[in-house]
This record gives structure tokens, sequence and C-alpha cells, in this order.
């Protein structure tokens, strides 16, 4: 994140156009784990993959923002099941999931990349939106829950769970809220609450893990 952005969400201001008048970096630095190194722990028991061998903190390419999404300025992001689940490229490695999305369309060809940056939660600022976002602007303090969805399927009109094109963002998708800057569908925000930090808001969408094979749907997807 540039200085510049830091200093105006820590200093409040949120005239009209401030945020929009901002540069958004060409790069951003980011947790990753790399396509290259997911036999790592092959032929270890669980209990002794050591996520700190494979997470990286490098700098990576700022996404284009799409029609639907927004990109993020983190203030605030945690480790759930999925981070780690991610670091030691349990039940199956994400980059899987990563290029089942990239064969969608073109838009989502983005996520499929060598690297993954994770993070299914996040707590910032909007930097900018994509076309046909009208009730996120620039400045606004939101929090991100973790499912992405398409919108595109009957199902999932009535209950978004059902949608047939669920992913988990930074899971099942890349640019995920462990970095600088994340990149998510704007339906995917929520207002931050304003008697929350922006620590008590980026972890309070998570509580217990899932019931043992709760992943079966995306393990199993083709």
């Amino acid at each position: 994140m540039t200085t510049a952005i830091r200093d105006a969400i820590l200093s409040g201001e949120n005239a009209p156009g401030h945020f929009e008048a901002l540069a958004v970096p060409e790069s951003y630095w980011g947790v990753t784990v790399h396509a290259d190194e997911v036999d790592m722990f092959a032929g270890m028991r669980s209990e002794d993959k050591d996520p700190r061998k494979s997470l990286h903190v490098e700098e990576v390419a700022t996404p284009e923002v799409g029609p639907g999404e927004a990109l993020l300025a983190v203030m605030a992001s945690s480790v759930n099941y999925n981070t780690v689940w991610s670091a030691i490229f349990e039940p199956v490695p994400t980059f899987g999931f990563l290029r089942r999305y990239g064969r969608r369309s073109e838009l989502a060809r983005r996520h499929d990349l060598p690297y993954h940056v994770l993070g299914s939660d996040v707590s910032g600022v909007v930097l900018r939106v994509g076309p046909g976002v009208t009730k996120w602007k620039p400045g606004d303090r939101v929090v991100a829950h973790c499912l992405s969805v398409e919108l595109e399927d009957p199902e999932g009109h009535d209950d978004t769970m059902l949608d047939p094109q669920q992913r988990i963002w930074g899971f099942e998708t890349n640019f995920g809220g462990l970095a600088e800057l994340a990149l998510v569908k704007a339906n995917q925000l929520m207002p931050m609450p304003a008697h929350l930090t922006w620590e008590e808001a980026a972890c309070s969408g998570w509580s217990t893990p899932p019931p043992t094979g709760s992943w079966s749907r995306a393990t199993a997807r083709p």
C-alpha cells in the first residue's frame, strides 16, 4: 500500500473524489503459495507440515478490476483454516480450483496464475469499483465475506449458497485478503461496523470449522 493511500485512510478524510484521485499501485505485497512447490510436503503427516515453509511474502501485479468487482486497500486480515489448508496443500492444492475458474471466462482467467494470494478475511477501504457497481464507492470502509458467486444460474437467485458457481474467495479464487490490496466481488461487501477495530472486523466472519467432508463439493468438481 502506498504512503498516500495509508495516510488518506488513517486521516479519516473522505471528501467526494478524494480516494478516486489516489493512484493505485501497479503491484503490491501479498502472502502467496507457489504452484511449483505443491509437492514439498509429499509423504509427510499433516501435523508435520509447516506452513511457514510454503508461504511467501512477495510483490505481485495488481489485477484489473472487472465488472461487478471492487479493489480494496486492506487494513486487516486474519488466518483461518482455509489459509492453513492452502499452505499445506490439503486436501488438494488450490491451483486446481484456480485453473478450473480460469477456464470459465476471460475475466476469470486472471485468477489462474502460478502463485496464489491467500486470505479469506478482510477489512479495508474501497479504492476502485468496476463497471456496474453502484452501491459502493472509493473511500467506503467495508468488510468482505468469503462467498464468491456468479449469480448467473437460477439456483442461486433465492439463496446464494445454492449457486452452482459458488466459490470461497481467497481459497478457490485468487487475490485474497492477506495482502496490501484485495480483489473481491462487490456483492461480498458489507459496511464495516463503526464500533469495531479493523482487526475485530476482519476476523468476525469465521467461527468454527465446517464438519468433516464439507469440502466434497469443491474437491470433487471435474
